[in-house]
């Protein structure tokens, strides 16, 4: 791939549109996956939870989300047009059903009441925060007491690699990570990391490392 063709994949990568855009949701989807299992199962989501996602793209995991206990309300909030009519459309059963909830944001400012949510986790978005302390405080700010945030990210050594990822991107290990965090009002309860060989988004099999990070009002 030429430097154009790398800066409009890491412009589709931020926020995907148009039919190269379904693509590549698709895609991000399938790369994507244990990653987005992994935020989830380590949301340890109870009965009748509220959790809100950020970034959620097409949201074919939302059944994942929604199985994890009983009466468990999904919220989701994109930058992308695309991927909001995406999900929509994908999950049409659980919104008809009012139990999952997709809209759009700015990305810095949640456009939810205080102490709405009981867990909220978010994937590979955390690169394309462009405040991100603007946009922890308003997580802070929309999440209960105790409740549980997980930011989920390929770990810079891995990212840095990628030869889109000069465009844009803000790249994070554990250490960058944990001082935004410090920054804030969260506590950080817990980080786990996996490796996982994937198909990066060139084309090529690589060895990735993603880490989740967890944390508590």
């Amino acid at each position: 791939m030429n430097e154009v063709d790398l800066k409009t994949l890491a412009t589709q990568l931020r926020q995907p549109n148009g039919t190269v855009g379904i693509e590549i949701s698709d895609m991000m989807n399938e790369t994507n996956i244990k990653m987005t299992l992994h935020s989830i199962e380590q949301l340890n989501i109870l009965d009748n939870e509220v959790v809100l996602e950020l970034g959620h793209g097409n949201c074919k995991h939302l059944p994942f989300v929604l199985e994890q206990k009983s009466g468990v309300i999904y919220y989701g909030l994109e930058i992308s047009e695309l991927m909001n009519k995406e999900a929509i459309q994908i999950n049409r059963q659980y919104t008809n059903n009012q139990v999952a909830f997709f809209h759009i944001y700015d990305g810095l400012r949640i456009p939810y009441d205080d102490n709405y949510f009981d867990k909220m986790f978010t994937v590979n978005t955390i690169y394309f925060w462009d405040n991100p302390l603007l946009l922890l405080s308003e997580i802070y700010r929309v999440i209960k007491p105790n409740g549980i945030l997980n930011i989920t990210f390929a770990q810079k050594d891995f990212m840095k690699q990628l030869p889109f990822t000069k465009f844009g991107f803000t790249l994070y290990d554990d250490k960058k990570l944990k001082q935004l965090i410090d920054k804030t009002s969260f506590k950080i309860i817990g980080s786990c990391t996996q490796t996982e060989t994937v198909k990066s988004k060139t084309g090529d099999l690589v060895n990735r490392a993603f880490t989740t990070f967890s944390m508590q009002k």
